[in-house]
């Protein structure tokens, strides 16, 4: 199978979907860079923010005054992808989620975008595959297993999830290793996971929260199972400490447990919502300021565009909220992302309503529901596609160190890595 996956793939393997890619005026050179790429074809890129219309005339962007972007570059992929998960500072894992064969690569981002000084002279300014593979199925929710080189993956059909090793320098092939069994055999929806740096590899996952359970990759054994009488679909698991974890349920529930304990769980109820929300997804802020888990802020945000703010201090007021300039439509689990930044005090990045990511800056928000325009918006998805696309964005996330850098990934099958000006600073 070596030669059906990307990296150095043998000339022999004719007809293989590396030889044959060609998508969107993209095409694969020898060595995984990509020629011809979409940051060249950025020549009218045309973003509107607030009333203002900017000519971008590519999409590798010098910093200036007028300008929404310090940098932005563009690659395409064969198939749209749900999840954008960090392997490294540099490095980005995606997968399809077709409902049967997908492509699961491991993409080495631009490297003029992390050139700090003569960008000029960096002429690597390509997205490059670095390694890939394929799956079975559908990939919904997939996660980096810190300290290691594998990642965990789950196809949004049932709780068992498949364990992938990533390969090295002297292979580029992803390789499926293993799988780990759920705590139910039939899950509606898929199974959400979250991974902890600990000395034994070890994933946090579940469908619903009372599936929940800590599992050792290597042996499979269970080492910890969240103990409730409810079985709330889940929207998602995150680790806010090396032991306390939060299971984010879809209701608006969040449940506070601990690993090390077998106590029950606390229950932060819902927010009273200003709508008929039917969803809520939710995100804790992550950092040093969570070494004391009570200290985290909670986001949780509606399928009708409230977002409230809480902390684990006092779980049941809101300290700030806001109505969000988000359209409001129907919802699915997997459509709607929101995220805090890890390097930018008081900012999350919504993005799943429609083909734009949403910064907003919670701090100013107030206790009182009020709307809130967004900081930012990033809209070259639309912008890259034909007007009757419908294109929307199925993922995106913050660069773990970087304050203003994300990633975002598109239903046209669209990924853009960039880092946005805050033109309120200047003002």
């Amino acid at each position: 199978r070596r030669g059906e996956v990307y990296g150095r793939t043998p000339a022999s393997a004719a007809g293989s979907p590396r030889q044959n890619r060609r998508t969107s005026g993209t095409d694969l050179s020898s060595d995984g860079s990509v020629e011809n790429t979409w940051t060249d074809v950025y020549s009218s890129l045309l973003l509107r923010h607030s009333e203002k219309l900017h000519i971008l005339p590519s999409a590798e962007l010098q910093p200036s005054a007028d300008s929404l972007y310090k940098d932005l570059y563009v690659y395409q992929l064969e198939c749209p992808t749900k999840v954008i998960e960090w392997t490294s500072g540099r490095t980005v894992c995606v997968a399809g989620y077709g409902s049967s064969k997908n492509e699961i690569l491991e993409l080495r981002l631009p490297p003029k975008l992390f050139a700090n000084e003569n960008k000029g002279l960096c002429a690597e300014r390509d997205f490059k595959v670095v390694h890939g593979g394929f799956t079975d199925g559908p990939v919904h929710c997939l996660k980096h297993v810190p300290g290691t080189r594998c990642v965990v993956s789950n196809d949004g059909r049932s709780s068992e999830l498949q364990v992938w090793e990533l390969g090295g320098e002297d292979s580029d092939v992803i390789r499926r290793t293993g799988s780990v069994a759920g705590r139910s055999v039939v899950s509606e929806g898929g199974s959400r996971i979250a991974a902890r740096l600990s000395s034994q590899p070890q994933v946090l996952h579940g469908a619903r929260s009372g599936d929940v359970q800590l599992t050792e990759l290597t042996s499979g054994q269970p080492l910890y199972k969240l103990e409730t009488d409810s079985a709330d679909p889940l929207s998602s698991l995150q680790f806010v400490t090396d032991a306390v974890f939060l299971a984010c349920c879809c209701n608006g529930n969040v449940y506070i447990a601990d690993t090390r304990t077998a106590a029950a769980p606390q229950l932060s109820p819902p927010p009273v919502s200003s709508g008929e929300s039917v969803l809520w997804w939710t995100d804790a802020s992550s950092g040093s300021s969570c070494l004391d888990p009570t200290s985290c802020r909670i986001v949780r945000l509606s399928s009708s565009g409230q977002a409230v703010i809480s902390d684990l201090r006092n779980q049941r007021e809101a300290a700030s909220q806001a109505q969000l300039d988000v359209q409001s439509h129907h919802c699915n689990l997997d459509d709607v992302t929101v995220s805090w930044a890890p390097a930018l005090d008081g900012c999350i990045a919504v993005s799943g309503f429609s083909g734009a990511v949403q910064i907003y800056n919670t701090s100013v928000w107030r206790t009182e529901l009020q709307e809130a325009q967004p900081l930012f918006q990033h809209r070259g998805h639309t912008v890259s596609s034909q007007p009757d696309d419908g294109v929307f964005v199925t993922s995106h996330v913050w660069h773990p160190e970087r304050p203003r850098t994300l990633l975002s990934a598109a239903s046209d099958g669209s990924v853009h890595v960039w880092d946005w000006v805050d033109q309120s600073a200047g003002s």
